[in-house]
């Protein structure tokens, strides 16, 4: 396990002396840490760690490592995942009509801003597979029978299976998914719903926003759950309009904030910035790490 950096999420009842504990059994076995970030829920009395460490020095295998660090967990209480910066994740994209998103996601990736593989493109239509073509990604399409369903459910997620994928991205993935689905991947979807959350849940938010004459619109990343458009919020996005702002001014400004929401939604889960308590995610800052 040599030169390589780790990512711990930590998440307990707040108790005395868990800094101390944590980053102690650290330093005991030798890495050194790059970062530490902590945060308090003093109404629920939570406590929220993620630690970022090196192992230039240390000897110890995967397996032992965890191993010790669950007999710690064990004593403190706590629940943890142990995320290693080696183990890039494998991402499936899934779309509809719309491309912006996908592009983006593309382009970020390719740039490096984004450390992931992207394995897979999945669609219910045909349309966007030139965009697969130019990345050089495998796209899948896979129509949706209104009258059942479940069959092109199984279809995506024996897929899902055969590529071994870490992350399901929703980039404007226009069809609703059945619970059996979202609950095999829990916290592992990412959705970007066009509109500022809670309001306008469901379809056509612009027109709706248009409607109502709103003078911000916005766009949210969040989990995907069982509750349609109430799982826990990542990050959102707002820009200023007017009055004179028609459906399709909307649409146009409302894709930007989209694409950036969505964008940093997905970089924070790569790199493991999330915890996820109850129905809210608590995600720590870039540290200089």
């Amino acid at each position: 396990m040599k030169n390589q950096k780790i990512t711990v999420l930590i998440q307990c009842e707040d108790q005395k002396g868990l800094v101390a504990k944590i980053t102690g059994f650290f330093f005991k076995q030798g890495f050194n840490i790059l970062s530490c970030q902590q945060h308090v829920n003093k109404a629920e009395n939570k406590y929220f760690m993620r630690i970022h460490v090196s192992a230039e020095e240390v000897a110890l295998s995967k397996a032992d490592l965890e191993s010790q660090f669950e007999a710690l967990s064990q004593v403190l209480g706590i629940n943890w995942s142990i995320n290693y910066e080696s183990d890039k994740k494998k991402v499936a994209i899934m779309v509809s009509h719309t491309s912006h998103c996908l592009y983006d996601l593309l382009e970020r990736q390719r740039e490096g801003d984004l450390n992931c593989s992207v394995e897979m493109i999945i669609s219910n239509h045909d349309k966007l597979r030139n965009i697969s073509e130019m990345f050089g990604i495998p796209y899948f399409h896979l129509a949706v029978v209104k009258t059942d369903k479940s069959k092109q459910e199984g279809e995506v997620v024996a897929l899902l299976e055969k590529y071994d994928i870490d992350l399901i991205v929703m980039a404007r993935y226009m069809q609703i998914l059945s619970e059996d689905f979202i609950n095999k991947y829990p916290q592992r979807i990412i959705n970007i719903h066009h509109s500022f959350l809670p309001a306008f849940q469901g379809a056509n938010p612009y027109q709706r926003a248009y409607e109502r004459g709103v003078k911000l619109i916005g766009a949210t990343a969040h989990y995907a759950t069982v509750d349609l458009d109430e799982g826990p919020i990542i990050e959102q996005g707002v820009e200023r309009v007017t009055h004179e702002s028609t459906t399709k001014t909307l649409k146009r400004i409302g894709a930007d904030i989209e694409r950036l929401v969505l964008a940093k939604a997905v970089k924070w889960h790569l790199q493991n910035q999330i915890i996820v308590s109850d129905n809210r995610a608590i995600v720590f800052p870039e540290a200089g790490e």
